[in-house]
């Protein structure tokens, strides 16, 4: 068996980066609760 968690950082950002956040309707909300919360981090980095 293969592990089932297999980290790529680039396959990551495009996920769930901040340019694919901003991208659609709902990443743009989650982007802004994150921000109103005060987070250090809004997205994976």
């Amino acid at each position: 068996m293969q592990p089932t968690f297999r980290p790529h950082r680039k396959k990551r950002a495009r996920k769930i980066g901040y340019r694919a956040r901003m991208a659609t309707r709902g990443g743009r909300k989650v982007i802004r609760s994150r921000r109103l919360k005060r987070r250090k981090r809004l997205t994976v980095v």
